[in-house]
């Protein structure tokens, strides 16, 4: 029995560090969780994924957060 992938994105694309930013081109066959950052060290994350999305997310709403003409972090 051929066993079933979870995720078919391709064999093209880039692996994108979540600490630093670096870019790297994403190997056949090797998911990008895998890879480590050749900068930092940190696992990549597949660009377009679900995982990376969740983390574009994330930051987004960490800047939001810290923007000057946010009211959530100040006091009364």
């Amino acid at each position: 029995m051929k066993e079933k992938r979870r995720y078919e994105m391709g064999a093209g694309g880039l692996c994108v560090c979540p600490k630093c930013g670096e870019r790297i081109s994403h190997r056949s066959g090797i998911p990008c969780q895998e890879e480590r950052c050749p900068g930092c060290g940190t696992k990549m994350l597949r660009e377009g994924s679900y995982h990376h999305r969740l983390f574009e997310e994330k930051q987004a709403k960490k800047k939001r957060q810290q923007s000057p003409g946010s009211t959530e972090n100040e006091s009364s």
